[in-house]
């Protein structure tokens, strides 16, 4: 299992063969001498277990790597399960909602894959879509721990947050009660994305499925108004915050608090429950992420209609809580939607193909410039956008004294986000935001938790992945152990031990590692342990050149199906733009991860081992992660096999 680092500060993490003679150690042989001779082995290859690359840039942590070597074919499932929820039980260890995530999410762990060293990244979305969509196809559910404990925990927000944290809570036996403000669950998920990019059925399948595991809800009810916090201490063993950021920020230049200029959040939630179906005049929308795509995409969708009653202006349907006549829309045109970015066009923060699909669309994007002033009309109304056009150097902005009008009858700000404390005031930051521990703790109250947005506004990923940490608090906390110190990669791991619990290989000791109390420090042949294995993917995420990329091959990226939509035919239009892999695809696109820091079963080091020291586990040794084992007596420490590795799993370590 991991070795804590205050340990590996004190004591060898590598288990030693035979120490060796000490006049050698001394320098009393020539160094050549010393490695090549054959009596006995100076270095022998140890078998380390890192976190690769896309994992340890996942905010949610997931096992990446893992359930791609199932969906390949390479991590077979266990006796009467098939493949398809072999991947899916992997991969919702850490994330309920693949289907969601595969669609949405920008990606990080894309970014981080050391297949981009080769030629392209593993298209890890497209598969975790796949998987995620095939379960819910084929009706896969989420079971609830076999036994309650009679701990009950209050969640505060249905979104990803509160929601990861319901299903991690009720399969460890914990209670809880979901308290959500809205009609639906969702959240974010629901309110500030767009269907045509989450499709309601995929996103309601993948909440009932937690929901069905056991979860009071307790829908527009809102904590603060409808209950009081006081209560909730008194019904409750704990509570999570995952009220998430609901309140945009708003322009701060002169003017910017114009009634006519709205929240990219309050704009897609009027959309989002209905009500918002159509613009009036030009709209300008301010800022340059996803949710300003969104925004802005959704505008050229519902179109415009040039007869402007007061009542059907946005600003009163996204404020008033009204709703659109839809008798009124059906005059309808295209809207002039134009996107204003502070950063360049290259470095806009949104996923590129979002920028590509809003230039396509018909949105004007104007990047490289600074909002200066709303200018007002003789109502107090936004008429137009004042910018200052800026220059770029070495990643830095300066204004250059250029400015520029934009007319408008909607300013929409997608700038910032802040989080909503009416009833609980005293709970909030300066930045109306809430401050968190390493273990997600509400710092100063005790038993209280927190995750999501409401700590800091970012992906749902990352939500997610604050739920996994805050639910390891509260079992903790619940169950009356101290919380420990979270490790250096935060992720969920492969666990070997748990691999070979699935086919009945365990080893006596249930452990790796040295037995130093019975004299013996490492071994190829005794039962005791797992023999020549060090885990450290709780320290360690595996760079690409520790990798034998050479191994790899060209192979071109599967990339999934897009449905492009022109600015002619974007009216209206709100079809699912993205088109999935099927499973031939799927199992082709994730045979090419390299499974960094993780044996492949390539059987290099059999091959190319001139003293055939190592050789493949026997049937009653194998299990995934334990594909090869190296005869001790044999090996001259050569170091070929850590040559040949492509993955990395192999470093001539036992020894030192």
């Amino acid at each position: 299992m991991a070795t804590p680092s205050d340990e590996m500060k004190n004591k060898l993490t590598f288990r030693i063969y035979e120490d060796g003679p000490r006049e050698a150690q001394a320098g009393h042989y020539d160094w050549d001498e010393y490695i090549w001779q054959s009596s006995w082995s100076h270095k022998c290859p140890t078998y380390v277990h890192q976190t690769p690359p896309c994992q340890g840039s996942c905010p949610a942590g997931e096992d990446i790597r893992g359930w791609l070597d199932i969906v390949r074919g390479l991590d077979a499932p266990p006796e009467g399960m098939e493949m398809e929820e072999y991947a899916f039980r992997r991969s919702t260890d850490a994330n309920p909602f693949p289907s969601v995530m595969g669609r949405v999410c920008p990606a990080p762990c894309e970014d981080g894959c050391n297949r981009n060293e080769v030629e392209d990244h593993v298209g890890i979305n497209s598969v975790e879509q796949f998987i995620g969509d095939t379960a819910l196809d084929k009706g896969f559910t989420f079971e609830a721990a076999a036994k309650d404990t009679g701990k009950k925990v209050a969640i505060i927000g249905g979104g990803p947050a509160g929601l990861a944290a319901a299903y991690q809570l009720r399969r460890l036996g914990h209670g809880c009660t979901v308290f959500d403000d809205h009609a639906e669950l969702g959240g974010m998920m629901k309110y500030g994305i767009p269907g045509y990019r989450t499709p309601r059925n995929v996103l309601d399948g993948e909440i009932d499925r937690i929901t069905d595991m056991g979860v009071e809800i307790k829908l527009n009810t809102k904590v603060g108004r409808d209950i009081s916090v006081q209560d909730l201490e008194k019904d409750y063993d704990a509570i999570l915050w995952a009220i998430g950021a609901q309140h945009g920020r708003l322009l701060p230049i002169p003017g910017g608090d114009a009634e006519n200029c709205v929240s990219g959040v309050a704009f897609l939630r009027a959309f989002n429950e209905g009500r918002l179906q159509h613009v009036n005049g030009k709209i300008v929308v301010v800022g340059g992420g996803d949710t300003s795509i969104d925004v802005a995409s959704v505008a050229r969708r519902i179109g415009n209609i040039t007869t402007e009653n007061e009542k059907d202006r946005p600003e009163r349907v996204i404020f008033d809580d009204t709703a659109h006549d839809v008798a009124t829309t059906a005059a309808r045109e295209g809207a002039e939607v134009a996107l204003i970015s502070r950063h360049s066009l290259e470095d806009m923060p949104a996923a590129q193909h979002e920028i590509d699909d809003a230039t396509r669309e018909g949105i004007e994007i104007i990047d490289s410039v600074n909002p200066v002033e709303v200018i007002l009309d003789e109502n107090g109304r936004a008429k137009a956008l004042k910018l200052e056009k800026l220059s770029w150097e070495n990643g830095k902005s300066e204004g250059t004294g250029e400015f520029m009008e934009i007319e408008c009858s909607l300013i929409s700000s997608a700038i910032g986000q802040v989080g909503d404390f009416e009833g609980f005031e005293d709970l909030k930051n300066e930045r109306n935001l809430m401050d968190s521990t390493p273990n997600y703790e509400l710092k100063g109250k005790e038993g209280h938790f927190v995750a999501g947005d409401i700590i800091r506004p970012h992906l749902l990923t990352t939500a997610i992945g604050h739920a996994s940490v805050a639910v390891e608090s509260i079992d903790s906390y619940l169950m009356g152990q101290e919380l420990k110190r979270r490790p250096k990669v935060d992720v969920h791991h492969f666990d070997l031990l748990e691999e070979l619990k699935e086919v009945g290989k365990l080893p006596e000791n249930k452990s790796f590692g040295p037995h130093i109390e019975d004299g013996e420090r490492g071994t190829s042949d005794s039962d005791y342990a797992v023999h020549n294995y060090e885990d450290r993917s709780f320290a360690e995420i595996i760079p690409h050149n520790e990798l034998f990329l050479g191994h790899f091959d060209y192979t071109p990226r599967i990339v999934r199906d897009h449905k492009e939509v022109s600015s002619e035919d974007v009216l209206q239009n709100f079809e699912e733009r993205m088109v999935g892999l099927n499973q031939e695809q799927a199992v082709e696109e994730a045979k090419r991860c390299m499974s960094c820091g993780m044996c492949f079963e390539c059987d290099n080091c059999i091959v190319y081992c001139p003293q055939d020291a190592v050789r493949k586990a026997t049937k009653d040794e194998y299990a995934f992660g334990r594909y090869v084992v190296t005869e001790y007596d044999k090996c001259v420490g050569c170091h070929i096999c850590a040559d040949v590795c492509p993955t990395g799993y192999i470093q001539m370590g036992l020894g030192e």
